[in-house]
């Protein structure tokens, strides 16, 4: 399946920037069942300044605002050719170790309700194999944890997205990241786009999570949809959790507020 992506995103200042740096994560690669075919991205009001790949692998850019600018646009847009492979990306790749993918980090760190869930999970699966036991893992979280927005935020933790009951899809991802995590499978964000079945246009980008198994390497399961990623599925980025693989992050001096505007759209 082709899929065609644009991605644009919007910040208005109500005064001009003194200061402003943007770091993007906004590219796909060719690999694990998909294929780029075609990939730009223009920026007005700010300037690149540096490009690289991350401890990750994930390609990043960096941007500084033009002086005096009150608004900065970013498109970033591209045709990605995507296989069904039922969420396996395969084995491990890349400088990041396994090993760093099994530790905890402030947005993924475990408390009681994490831990418990896990536990729960592992004595209800006990004679499952370790996908069988994902899988249960997965719709227990969707089933707790009701998907709603404007009930997080980017600061969210796992634990408290698991004690408030609500969420969005990061903060699945970052549940089951850290359930995971605890039943002994290194695991990591996911942050791409989703195309769905019943609209083009969008307002966010999507996130999930992948598992390491013995038997299969990396695989995905989005809890907010209940599957395992498809041919509807473009990844972008990963890391530990949500703030490694954040689409863009920034830092901004000066007075003024700032209004945020996303439009996406993801169709075949």
């Amino acid at each position: 399946m082709h899929l065609k992506i644009t991605h644009k995103t919007t910040y208005s200042y109500d005064e001009p920037v003194a200061y402003a740096l943007q770091q993007l994560r906004l590219t796909p690669r060719s690999g694990a069942g998909q294929k780029v075919l075609d990939w730009s991205m223009q920026i007005t009001g700010a300037t690149r300044q540096l490009g690289f790949d991350d401890q990750y692998g994930n390609v990043t850019e960096l941007l500084k605002a033009d002086p005096g600018t009150a608004r900065i646009e970013i498109v970033s847009e591209g045709t990605v050719e995507v296989a069904d492979n039922s969420g396996v990306v395969g084995k491990h790749r890349g400088l990041a170790p396994l090993w760093l993918f099994e530790a905890s980090t402030p947005m993924t760190a475990p408390g009681p309700l994490v831990q418990a869930l896990a536990d729960a999970v592992a004595a209800e699966t006990g004679g499952a194999d370790a996908l069988d036991r994902l899988h249960a893992l997965s719709a227990r979280i969707g089933g707790q944890v009701t998907y709603e927005t404007g009930r997080t935020d980017s600061d969210t933790t796992a634990e408290g997205a698991l004690q408030a009951g609500h969420g969005v899809c990061q903060d699945h991802a970052q549940i089951m990241i850290s359930a995971a995590r605890q039943m002994g499978h290194p695991a990591r964000y996911v942050s791409g786009y989703l195309m769905m079945n019943d609209r083009i246009d969008q307002d966010a980008s999507h996130a999930w999570c992948e598992v390491w198994t013995e038997a299969l390497g990396w695989v995905g399961f989005d809890v907010s949809n209940g599957i395992s990623p498809d041919a509807r599925y473009v990844r972008v980025a990963i890391g530990r959790d949500y703030r490694d693989a954040m689409p863009i992050m920034g830092i901004r001096r000066g007075p003024g507020q700032e209004a945020l505007q996303v439009h996406l759209q993801v169709q075949q």
